[in-house]
């Protein structure tokens, strides 16, 4: 098994941006990770040196890969901010932006929530779901690096996707290209990352993955509004955002922040979903609203977004979730199915009527 030892050992050859100074002696690495075989680290340094800096990352990487024991190297990069601005020389004009598109990708959607628990992650399975049933091509990435659920939802723990080149292949289900950080690590295990490192994996989920020709990309992004969500929305051209909660205030509150937090960043709102909007009983048939009823619509009348549709509180809906059975592609006829569907056509129909934008580009001061 390799050691984080034996990684820096190998580390000790490859110069830094300097030329001399070696990279496990530079206070360069952000972060080290092993897992199974393989092997994520990041490096840091200061962005004018980019150059210098991705010979660097090519030679690490191909120091560490050629260790034995390990299967793959992904070695990164993340940049720190210069001490103080620098104006180009003289006749110097900077790069032109790259092209931030996922090649093959369309459409790129983010399904968020302001808070853990209130069934983001089911919603952005059948959402998918909902999309390939209405005849488009639809991948699923699952971006919470922290708590991915994918591989228990689709059925598919213990699957590990197949490396073809520099690629990963996505895995195919229910009609579905999928990818989650859930495949590459056992379940359970604890992901200890700071900041940079969640970044660089997201970017390499978008694209180092062999997603092919897709109508839609939907990522199911982690709770909040934090790093993963700036980095999706700095680094591709989302076509819009869906946002999910409960119709209680509380979770009401935190939606109210999503909303905000992708305006912010020019992200245009498909709709907000209201989950768990109801429950009725499997016995007697009498309906109950145990978070409240109608909050989400409510909130998304007052915010000027569209309202997506309500997803009833049913045990289906969280046994099949639990068997990675999901709803739409099991039973798509029942009320939970119906609601999906529906709510997916809502978002193809805002989505085909939209324009394709840049992506933005975030400056903090």
């Amino acid at each position: 098994m390799i050691t984080e030892q034996e990684v820096l050992e190998a580390l000790s050859t490859v110069a830094g941006p300097d030329g001399r100074t070696c990279v496990s002696r530079s206070n360069g690495i952000a972060g080290l990770t092993i897992r199974e075989g393989k092997v994520f680290l990041a490096l840091t340094g200061d962005p004018r040196l980019a150059e210098a800096m991705e010979t660097m990352r090519a030679e690490a990487e191909k120091q560490v890969a050629a260790l034995p024991g390990v299967e793959r190297a992904v070695v990164t990069l993340t940049a720190e901010k210069p001490d103080a601005p620098t104006r180009p020389a003289q006749g110097h004009r900077p790069a032109a932006p790259k092209n931030l598109a996922v090649p093959g990708v369309a459409r790129i959607i983010a399904v968020a929530s302001g808070k853990g628990g209130v069934g983001k992650s089911t919603t952005a399975v059948n959402l998918a779901l909902g999309l390939v049933a209405s005849g488009w091509r639809v991948g699923l990435l699952d971006a919470d690096v922290f708590g991915p659920s994918l591989p228990r939802l689709l059925g598919l723990d213990g699957v590990k996707p197949e490396l073809e080149g520099k690629m990963l292949k996505p895995l195919y289900v229910f009609g579905l290209k999928a990818m989650s950080i859930g495949f590459l690590v056992p379940e359970g295990e604890a992901m200890i990352w700071r900041g940079p490192m969640v970044m660089s994996a997201i970017n390499q989920l978008l694209r180092e993955v062999d997603w092919g020709e897709l109508d839609c990309l939907v990522v199911d992004m982690p709770p909040g509004t934090g790093d993963a969500q700036l980095t999706l929305a700095q680094s591709v051209p989302l076509a819009g955002a869906v946002i999910v909660s409960t119709p209680q205030d509380l979770a009401l509150i935190d939606a109210r922040r999503g909303v905000t937090m992708f305006q912010k960043t020019s992200v245009p709102i498909l709709g907000v979903v209201e989950n768990m909007s109801y429950f009725v009983c499997p016995h007697c048939q009498g309906r109950s609203d145990i978070f409240a009823h109608g909050g989400a619509r409510h909130e998304a009348e007052a915010m000027g977004v569209p309202f997506l549709g309500e997803v009833p509180l049913a045990l289906q809906i969280r046994e099949q979730a639990d068997a990675g059975r999901p709803t739409v592609a099991v039973a798509p006829d029942s009320a939970a199915g119906q609601a999906y569907r529906e709510i997916a056509g809502r978002v193809r129909a805002g989505l085909e009527g939209a324009r394709q934008r840049q992506a933005p580009r975030i400056v903090v001061e």
